[in-house]
């Protein structure tokens, strides 16, 4: 085998092995094929059978157990698609091959079955994630299956290597705060020396930021938080990053390792956070969301409850799930970059990624993984001109969320 075989052979094993788990995060129960047993003379999927946008698949699990009699005959019809038989035989009626009703009928059971074993189904419209409903009768009996068309989504694997740095990205966003950010730097470094920094920088003049695997995006001025939040994520090109503030500060219980034991553990988890402050009683700004869902005449309602959390997550018992954490976390890049980040919130936003990530994204919180402050900095004035939004901005925020997010009330507890 030549070097390019074993590099190929080496890739092919690695791949397999991160598609291991992405096949595990992405398949749910609901997608395992089940089938009704004959306590009705029909037996049928009633879950998990999935075929592929104008593509012929065979519809498992089609049965007929009647009683012995003369004649037997079964129909088939779908709404959205076509039905043929693979394989056909002498000794059974078909009857409309290439429509959305088919019917079967022979004298013989077992030929009924043949058939039913090699009946396929083809969309008849392009949808990516659709749609159909099969209705399944003999005589009186009468039965309805799911029929899910959806596009096979291509994984996105990452080649991760052992150290740290080969697996997690450290990503911040600054504004006139270039001391804080610094010191922040100078924090990493004394634990990670090789972590690559991502910085989004929309200072009004900017200053350079220098220092080996540092990575600093100048922005137009004043463009806010959530726009240097989507340019410093898309820059990301390992599996996970770390999202910090730029006036945090690592200390030793600052263990990024911790976070990547635990996500790596629950591949359905998109997103684990820390503390701010002391590892026990540091300020965990954890919540709670509940959607109500409104109506075509009026908009739903959000109840941000403070504090709130639902269960422990298995054999992490120092971690807990929540609907929105803290400004510091680990996250599986794709998965924030689907949900992204809305750059008209320029200001004081942090709880409206967990909003549209509603869902979409599981997220965690864990005791003892945490991260200083540098509480005692000082701030210039130039940035608190800017740091709280004036009324004006307030009332722009809520009109936002009640438009974009079809509400008629916001509540928070």
């Amino acid at each position: 085998m030549d070097t390019f075989d074993k590099r190929k052979s080496s890739f092919i094993e690695q791949a397999h092995c991160v598609h291991l788990i992405s096949f595990n995060r992405t398949t749910s129960v609901l997608s395992k094929p089940l089938y009704a047993l004959p306590n009705s003379p029909l037996q049928y999927p009633i879950q998990g059978f999935t075929v592929q946008p104008l593509q012929p698949t065979l519809i498992p699990g089609l049965g007929l157990h009647a009683e012995t009699q003369n004649n037997y005959k079964v129909v088939l019809k779908v709404s959205r698609g076509i039905l043929n038989v693979v394989k056909k035989t002498t000794e059974a009626t078909i009857e409309g091959e290439g429509s959305s009703t088919l019917t079967v009928e022979s004298s013989k059971p077992h030929v009924i079955n043949e058939l039913l074993s090699n009946v396929s189904y083809t969309s008849a419209f392009y949808h990516i994630n659709s749609g159909d409903l099969a209705t399944f009768q003999f005589e009186d009996d009468e039965v309805v299956f799911p029929i899910a068309i959806k596009r096979t989504q291509m994984p996105i694997l990452y080649k991760m290597g052992k150290d740290i740095s080969s697996q997690v990205t450290i990503v911040t966003k600054t504004f006139l705060r270039y001391p804080q950010l610094n010191k922040l730097i100078d924090s990493i470094r004394h634990f990670y020396t090789s972590v690559k920094i991502i910085i989004a920088d929309d200072s009004i003049e900017p200053q350079t930021v220098s220092g080996e695997n540092i990575e600093q995006y100048i922005m137009p001025p004043s463009q806010g938080w959530f726009a240097g939040r989507n340019l410093g994520v898309s820059q990301v090109t390992t599996k996970y990053f770390l999202w910090v503030d730029d006036d945090f500060l690592f200390t030793n219980d600052t263990k990024i390792e911790k976070f990547v034991e635990v996500m790596e553990a629950n591949p359905d988890l998109d997103l684990v956070a820390g503390l701010v402050g002391s590892p026990v009683k540091g300020n965990r700004h954890y919540f709670s969301l509940l959607y109500e869902e409104g109506d075509e005449e009026e908009g739903g309602c959000l109840y941000r409850k403070s504090g709130g959390n639902f269960h422990t997550l298995p054999s992490y018992p120092e971690c807990f799930l929540a609907d929105g954490v803290v400004n510091f976390f680990l996250a599986r890049t794709d998965s924030v970059r689907k949900v992204g980040f809305d750059p008209k919130l320029q200001r004081v936003a942090h709880s409206e990624v967990f909003m549209d990530g509603l869902g979409f994204l599981m997220v965690a919180l864990c005791r003892g993984v945490s991260i200083g402050h540098q509480s005692n900095s000082k701030t210039n004035k130039e940035y608190m001109k800017f740091r709280k939004p004036g009324e004006e901005e307030k009332v722009s925020k809520n009109q936002l969320h009640f438009s974009k997010n079809y509400l008629k009330c916001v509540k928070w507890g």
